[in-house]
This record gives structure tokens, C-alpha cells and sequence, in this order.
């Protein structure tokens, strides 16, 4: 008896020779080229899915090899196989390519996905979010796909397209949306106030991502004229603040650097403001400044509302208020340091070097124009 004939029929059983290698979810889920390779026709799939049959067709092209309730890991699979599948037919497709320091188990590529990744709450569930529903709670996976894919959303699967994909991350070796772009789609089907708010508090207050990135994720997918996100965003960003100034006190007292004024505004005698700075050292004329801009979208996979240059390019940093007053203090011979929360936040110790070369070279250059430090 052949192999397909042994998975028909009254021979199908838990001991048949496909059967035997499903303990992983990845042998209990299979699309239907992956059940040819295993000499199994669509239509003997079919008979196999039909009312008190061994398995049950999950999704279009997607089968689950037996008739208990998917599980979530189970549900997740199906969807990512049910919207990668033909690019995965095609041969000699170059996967997609994690972030880097980003670990992939080279046993369980992406390959097998083509060029999705999943996204949304599901997402937020394998960035382990307390406040995001467990995997088998999440009723719609969501599955970020080029935006010129022809597939619909259907059964657990929902088709979110990308003008371009961003960079994804591997989390058990499932590609997974970065952490702004998931909670930014996941916000956009969440009617409820409190699980915005917990979602977005969570990101910050946790490091998963720096506020001014996700707000503009939020403004990208042109969120913020909803009022529960308009009114959770306000918070976001003064908690981000506050965490980026409390890393600051941190790296003046840890890394042994000078005593500084905190927090303070410069002016010319008797002229207009220079602006704020977050840390100044008048006798070495240097000063911090926090730069809490919104990074450029790299990799949020949205194209930006308008056209042109997107914002955050080339332009917009040198017309920027920072780039103004930067240019202006450093007319005066005031060295300003822009520093961001991030690297505040995952190289302190280099930081510290870049603030603590910048006040050695004080005594070389020539002296700074007068001005005055008032209290902010």
C-alpha cells in the first residue's frame, strides 16, 4: 500500500507514517504543497477533512492533522502558512532577514513563510505583553504581507498589508512584526479605552520600544485622531521623558562625570533665549540635550502621509528647531551633545565617554561667548 493510500480512509490512524513525525506543531500543520510533498493529493486531503475524518481544513490550503479544537500556536501557524505559501513554492526565495543581534534557529527558518510576518496582537502575545491577550485567546491573527499580495482575510487569518515589510525579529521561529508597527496595528482594531492605554504604558515603561518611535508609528498609521489613543499618547510621552531623564541623572552619577547645572536655559546678556538645554557645564561650555524627536521610519513598513521627502529625511533634520539651536550655541562656542533615549538606554558606558571627550576637549578650543544660565 502506497503512502497516500495509508492516510485515506479506514487505515488513517495516529501511527500512519506521516503521522508519526507531527508532535511539533510544524508536522501537525501543513499546507497543501507541503502534503503533496508528502504524496498526499488535494483530493485525498479533502476525504481526509470530511465530517468524522481524521483532520480538519483550518484554512484555505491549510490543514490541521487532527479534530480537536487548533490551539493557538496551532492557529498562528495556519495563518502565516495560509498567507505565505506561494512565495514559499517558489524556489531558490531568499528568506526574509532578521534584526540584527537577533538569534535564528537555523532548524526553523522563515523560509517556509515566504515574506510575511505575523503582527497585532498576536504579535504583542510572542513579545510576551502582560497586558496582551494569551495566543489561544487571540481570535484573528493578524499577518503583515506586501501590499501587493492577492489574498484576502479569512477564517483566523487577517491580511494586513505593508507598503514595504519592515525588518522582522525571530521569536521561536516565527517572524515577528517589531514591536511599535504590532502595537500600532494592534491599536487600530481596539475600541477599548483601558486596553490602549495598558498596551502603550506597557511598551514604555517596560523599554519594549522608545516613545517618540511608537508615536510615530501611531501618526503613520494616522491613529492619533482617535480619542483613546489621542489621550494615552500625552502620557506616553511625558513617561518617556521622565525614564530618559531619570537614565541621564544616572549617567552623570555613575560614570563619575563633573557636577552639572540641570536643566537649565541660556540667553545672551541682555538678548533673546538661546533655548534649554538638559545639562550644562558652564566652564567647559558643553551641554546635554535629550533629543526625544521621532526617529525616521525605517522599517514601520508605512509610507509616510503625503509625498516627498518623508519626514524625519535629510531636510527635516537640518530645519529642525534642534538642528537651529544647536547650530546657534555652537556659533558661541558651546559644544552641545545630542543624546537619545535609546542609547541612554542600551550603551550608557559610551554615552558617558562621548559627554566625558567632549569636556576634555574644552581645554583646547577657544572660549565660549558669555552667556546666561537661568533655571528652567
Amino acid at each position: 500500500m502506497n503512502r497516500d493510500t495509508s492516510l485515506c480512509g479506514e487505515t488513517s490512524s495516529p501511527h500512519s507514517p506521516l503521522l508519526r513525525h507531527s508532535a511539533g506543531v510544524h508536522g501537525r500543520v501543513l499546507s497543501a504543497p507541503q502534503l503533496r510533498e508528502q504524496g498526499v493529493t488535494a483530493a485525498r486531503a479533502a476525504a481526509q477533512c470530511r465530517p468524522g475524518g481524521p483532520w480538519q481544513q483550518l484554512l484555505p490550503g491549510v490543514f490541521v492533522l487532527h479534530q480537536a479544537p487548533p490551539t493557538g500556536e496551532e492557529r498562528l501557524h495556519a495563518a502565516l502558512l495560509y498567507a505565505g505559501r506561494p512565495p514559499a513554492e517558489r524556489s531558490g526565495a531568499v528568506p526574509s532577514q532578521p534584526r540584527q543581534g537577533v538569534v535564528q534557529d537555523s532548524a526553523n527558518t522563515p523560509a517556509r513563510y515566504g515574506n510575511t510576518m505575523v503582527t497585532g496582537l498576536a504579535a504583542l502575545a510572542l513579545h510576551r505583553f502582560s497586558a496582551a491577550p494569551p495566543l489561544i485567546s487571540v481570535d484573528r491573527i493578524d499577518v503583515l504581507v506586501p501590499r501587493t499580495r492577492r489574498l484576502r482575510s479569512t477564517g483566523c487569518a487577517r491580511i494586513v498589508r505593508a507598503h514595504t515589510l519592515p525588518g522582522s525579529e525571530q521569536i521561536d521561529g516565527v517572524p515577528v512584526a517589531p514591536v511599535e508597527r504590532a502595537l500600532a496595528d494592534a491599536v487600530a482594531g481596539l475600541p477599548e479605552p483601558d486596553a490602549v492605554r495598558r498596551l502603550l504604558t506597557e511598551a514604555v515603561r517596560g523599554g519594549r520600544c522608545e516613545p517618540a518611535a511608537l508615536v510615530r508609528e501611531l501618526t503613520l498609521a494616522r491613529l492619533l485622531t482617535r480619542e483613546p489613543v489621542a489621550d494615552a499618547v500625552d502620557a506616553l510621552l511625558t513617561e518617556g521623558r521622565s525614564l530618559a531623564e531619570d537614565r541621564l541623572y544616572g549617567l552623570v552619577r555613575d560614570h563619575g562625570l563633573p557636577d552639572p547645572l540641570w536643566n537649565v536655559e541660556l540667553r545672551l546678556p541682555g538678548g533673546p533665549s538661546l533655548g534649554g538645554v538638559d545639562v550644562y557645564w558652564p566652564d567647559e561650555a558643553v551641554a546635554v540635550e535629550l533629543d526625544t524627536r521621532a526617529a525616521p521610519p525605517r522599517s514601520s513598513g508605512r509610507r509616510p502621509a503625503g509625498a516627498g521627502t518623508p519626514a524625519g529625511g535629510a531636510d527635516d533634520v537640518l530645519d529642525s528647531p534642534y538642528a537651529r539651536k544647536r547650530d546657534h550655541l555652537e556659533r558661541l562656542g558651546i559644544t552641545v551633545v545630542h543624546l537619545t533615549p535609546a542609547k541612554l538606554r542600551d550603551a550608557p558606558a559610551q554615552q558617558a565617554t562621548v559627554v566625558r571627550t567632549a569636556l576634555m576637549a574644552a581645554e583646547d578650543r577657544a572660549p565660549a561667548g558669555l552667556v546666561v544660565v537661568l533655571p528652567r
